[in-house]
């Protein structure tokens, strides 16, 4: 009887590990678990009444380096019609306030050659790369490739079990885990994990508390996004947007200019969209203090900025406010040695557990992409077919 690996985590990166264990030449038995009702993670594009696209969390996808080919290859063999954006400039720009300390981020493009893992090669990496793209998305949001990663498992025969939170792991006598669901459980003779490390540590059994504790150690903020599009409104400056210093603002950390990088999803009539990113101290004093955290104070607060830093001043057309709890991993001083000690005790124990996803080493969505099929090579002992 064949091996049976259990996935925990339905993000990008539980997908992705599922993805790739199924592509094995003799790819074993894989069992998703996702505690929610919908797969993808921080990964969700929502249209709006103009048929307008408005991420909730990523919005695009740069194509640098063998990670970020081989991400634009995956979107290729599901066959997702994919828009990209280009150059528009190489210098910054100084945003039109006074003294303000704020700079628009260009539309730079992202060498494709970069770094020493070897470069896939392929037509469109070519395309990609005389084109200079910098960042890529898909026509009908991001959200489009988990949706397409998921049809592709279900129809290799990857089990996907939506709603089921985990309650526990526990190792039985023989090796193999026990992973206890709400009202069930599964044995596996390996579990990936992709849920953040913060989680994991609270489910994992007794004898594996020095594990718990490193992974406790790895803590995450949270983060409001503002998705907000106005008719009829132009900005003062180009690029991918901005970045805000807290000593200037403690509360808002950027402003993405979405119609300047992907203008093809302003919908129709197409108004200018923009997303109004919310957190750093000011967030994190709301939510010690106990403070009612509602979509009024965080749509204020984000129109304030947009007028105030890009004279936006007319009330949006239309508004989406996500609090996102928890949602960015905090590679903190000594991070590097949590995850080493982490790996020191896994591989001690011989415990069949693999750790993937943005806790351990990039938060990006490549990244995540990137663990998962790392954790599949882990385990498969061989690489994948792609």
């Amino acid at each position: 009887m064949g091996r049976t690996v259990v996935v925990l985590g339905g993000g990008i990166s539980g997908l992705a590990a599922s993805y790739h264990l199924s592509r094995a030449p003799c790819p074993p038995k894989v069992v998703l678990v996702e505690s929610s009702e919908r797969l993808g993670g921080w990964i969700r594009s929502v249209r709006g009444p103009n048929g307008a696209i408005f991420e909730l969390g990523p919005r695009g996808i740069r194509p640098a380096g063998a990670l970020g080919a081989r991400t634009l290859l995956l979107s290729r063999f599901l066959s997702l019609a994919w828009i990209q954006k280009c150059c528009l400039s190489g210098e910054t720009t100084q945003l039109p306030r006074t003294g303000s300390s704020t700079w628009a981020v260009p539309c730079m493009p992202y060498p494709l050659a970069s770094g020493r893992t070897p470069q896939p090669d392929s037509a469109l990496i070519r395309q990609a790369l005389a084109e200079r793209w910098s960042q890529w998305s898909l026509r009908g949001g991001l959200e489009m490739l988990p949706q397409a990663l998921e049809t592709h498992l279900t129809s290799r025969g990857v089990s996907v079990l939506r709603g089921q939170p985990v309650c526990g792991l526990s190792l039985q006598a023989e090796g193999r885990w026990k992973v206890s669901l709400r009202d069930s459980s599964l044995e596996a003779d390996h579990v990936i994990s992709a849920i953040p490390a913060s989680v994991l540590s609270e489910l994992l059994p007794a004898e594996a508390a020095p594990l718990a504790r490193a992974l406790s150690a790895i803590t995450a903020v949270s983060v409001a996004v503002v998705n907000l599009q106005y008719q009829g409104a132009h900005l003062p400056v180009q690029g991918f947007g901005h970045l805000v210093p807290s000593s200037e603002d403690p509360g808002v950390l950027g402003i993405v200019y979405d119609s300047v990088a992907f203008p093809e999803q302003d919908g129709s009539p197409p108004g200018l969209r923009v997303t109004v990113m919310l957190g750093g101290s000011w967030l994190q004093t709301l939510e010690a203090s106990g403070c009612v955290l509602s979509q009024e104070l965080f749509q204020q607060r984000a129109q304030e900025a947009a007028a105030t830093q890009l004279g936006l001043k007319e009330m949006p057309s239309h508004c989406l406010v996500h609090l996102h709890k928890n949602c960015i991993p905090q590679y903190t001083l000594g991070h590097w040695q949590k995850l080493e000690s982490a790996r020191q005790f896994l591989t001690a124990h011989r415990l069949p557990l693999t750790l993937a996803g943005a806790s351990y080493e990039g938060v990006a969505v490549n990244d995540c992409i990137e663990s998962g099929r790392q954790a599949a090579v882990s385990v498969l002992g061989t690489e994948p077919n792609s």
